[in-house]
C-alpha cells in the first residue's frame, strides 16, 4: 500500500485540495445569498412582519449563531481538525432550505437561521483556514482573496436567481435550490476533503519566533480584541465591514423598493454588491502581499463609507448601480486584508483561534447593523438608517488606518 506523500506548503503543490475547497466555499455562499433578496421582501407579505426591526431579527439571529461558531470553530479545529468541522457546517445546513419553505411563521425563519448562521460559522471558517494552512504564509493574501471571491461571487448569482424568481412568483424555487447545495456540499466535504493539520504542524515546525506554546483562550481572546493593535484594527474594521453587508441584505431591498423599483431591477443591484466583492478580491488578495494591509483597508472603508452615502443622493438607476459596485470595491479591497492581517500577527499554534475571535467580531456586525439600522429605520427612516451606517463606516476606516500605522520600536515597515 503506497504511503501518502509528505505535506508540501504552497498553492501550486496543494492545488487539488485548494481548488475543491474553492468550490465547496462557493456552495456556502450560495446558501446565504438565496436570502438577500428572498427573505426581506417575503417577511411582510408572506409572514406578516410589519417593523423593520422584527423584519431584520433573522439577520440577528444568524449573526450571533455565527459569530459564535466561528469562535468555537477556530478552537476546536486546533483539537479535532478542520475537516470534521467542515462536515458539521453542512450538516447544520441541510435542513435550513426545508425549513424556510414550510415555515407557517416568521419564528421559523429566525430558527432557520440560527442553523444558517451555524453552517456558515462553521463551514466558511474551515474553508478559509484549511486554505490558509495549504498555502503557508508567502501567498496567504491571494489564497484569502480566492476563497472569498468564490464564496461571495456565488452569493452574487444566487441573490439574482432568487430575485428573478421572487418577481414571477416563484419563490420556493430558491429553497428546493438550497437542499440540492447543501446535500452537494456536504457530500462533498465527507468524501473529498482531506484534513490539513499536517500542513499546520509543518509550518508549525519552521515558524520562528520564541513564542512556540498555544496562549490560554483567553489570552488570544484579549490579544485579538484589543491588546494587539493590528487584530484590534482588524476586528473594528471587520465588525463595520459586515454592519454594511447586513444594511445590504435588509434595509437596501426594501429601500429600493420604496423608491419606485421593480422586483428585477433590485434584483440587479443587490447582486452587483456582491459580485464586484466576490470578482474583485481575485486582485485584492494577492495586491496586499505586495503592498502591505494598511492601504488596501483605509481605502477600502472609506470607499464603502462614500458609496453608501452616495445612495441617498442617487436620483437614476445608474446612480444607483455605481453606489453598488462603489460598496463592493471597497469591500473586497478590506476582506481578505483583514484575514490577512489576522494570520499575519498570530503564529500557527494559535492561528485559528485568532481567526475565530476575528471572526466572531467580524459577523457580530451583522447583528450590530440589524438591530442599529433596524431601530434607526423605525424611528426614524431607511434614509436615516442608511446615513448612519455610512458614517461609521467612515470612522472605522480613519481608526483602523491609525492604528496600522507603522512602528519604530516594533515594526519598522508597519503594515504599510
Amino acid at each position: 500500500m503506497p504511503q501518502p506523500s509528505p505535506p508540501v506548503l504552497g498553492l501550486r503543490a496543494n492545488m487539488g485540495q485548494f481548488a475543491l475547497l474553492v468550490v465547496i466555499n462557493a456552495f456556502v455562499g450560495a446558501m446565504v445569498g438565496l436570502e438577500r433578496v428572498v427573505l426581506p421582501v417575503l417577511a411582510g407579505t408572506r409572514w406578516g412582519v410589519e417593523s423593520y426591526a422584527a423584519a431584520l431579527s433573522f439577520i440577528v439571529t444568524f449573526g450571533l449563531a455565527k459569530a459564535l461558531a466561528n469562535t468555537v470553530a477556530g478552537r476546536l479545529a486546533e483539537r479535532a481538525g478542520r475537516k470534521k468541522l467542515l462536515v458539521l457546517g453542512w450538516m447544520f445546513g441541510l435542513p435550513v432550505p426545508l425549513l424556510l419553505m414550510w415555515a407557517p411563521s416568521w419564528a421559523w425563519v429566525v430558527a432557520a437561521n440560527a442553523l444558517l448562521g451555524l453552517n456558515q460559522g462553521f463551514a466558511w471558517t474551515m474553508t478559509v483556514v484549511m486554505k490558509v494552512d495549504l498555502v503557508g504564509p508567502r501567498q496567504r493574501g491571494l489564497a484569502l482573496g480566492i476563497n472569498e471571491s468564490a464564496g461571495y461571487a456565488a452569493v452574487s448569482l444566487a441573490a439574482l436567481i432568487s430575485g428573478y424568481w421572487l418577481a414571477a412568483g416563484n419563490e420556493d424555487l430558491t429553497f428546493l435550490l438550497g437542499i440540492a447545495l447543501a446535500a452537494t456540499g456536504l457530500l462533498l466535504s465527507l468524501v473529498f476533503v482531506h484534513d490539513t493539520m499536517d500542513h499546520v504542524a509543518l509550518e508549525h515546525g519552521q515558524h520562528n519566533t520564541a513564542e512556540e506554546a498555544t496562549p490560554a483562550w483567553r489570552e488570544i481572546f484579549a490579544r485579538t480584541t484589543w491588546r494587539e493593535r493590528h487584530l484590534h484594527a482588524a476586528s473594528q474594521a471587520g465588525m463595520v465591514n459586515n454592519m454594511n453587508d447586513g444594511l445590504a441584505w435588509g434595509i437596501l431591498p426594501l429601500f429600493f423598493l420604496q423608491s419606485g423599483l421593480g422586483g428585477e431591477q433590485t434584483a440587479w443591484l443587490l447582486a452587483l454588491y456582491p459580485f464586484v466583492w466576490g470578482v474583485g478580491q481575485l486582485l485584492t488578495g494577492g495586491l496586499s502581499d505586495r503592498v502591505g494591509r494598511r492601504g488596501p483597508i483605509a481605502l477600502g472603508m472609506a470607499l464603502q463609507g462614500v458609496s453608501i452615502l452616495l445612495l441617498l443622493q442617487a436620483e437614476h438607476t445608474v446612480g444607483l448601480a455605481t453606489a453598488m459596485i462603489g460598496m463592493g470595491a471597497g469591500t473586497a479591497l478590506v476582506y481578505p486584508t483583514l484575514l490577512a492581517v489576522v494570520s499575519d500577527h498570530s503564529a500557527p499554534s494559535w492561528r485559528a483561534s485568532a481567526l475565530g475571535v476575528y471572526r466572531l467580531w467580524r459577523d457580530g456586525g451583522y447583528v450590530v447593523g440589524a438591530v442599529l439600522s433596524g431601530l434607526l429605520a423605525d424611528a426614524l427612516g431607511l434614509e436615516e438608517a442608511i446615513l448612519g451606517i455610512g458614517i461609521l463606516t467612515l470612522l472605522s476606516g480613519l481608526w483602523a488606518a491609525w492604528l496600522l500605522r507603522p512602528s519604530e520600536e516594533n515594526d519598522p515597515q508597519g503594515d504599510q
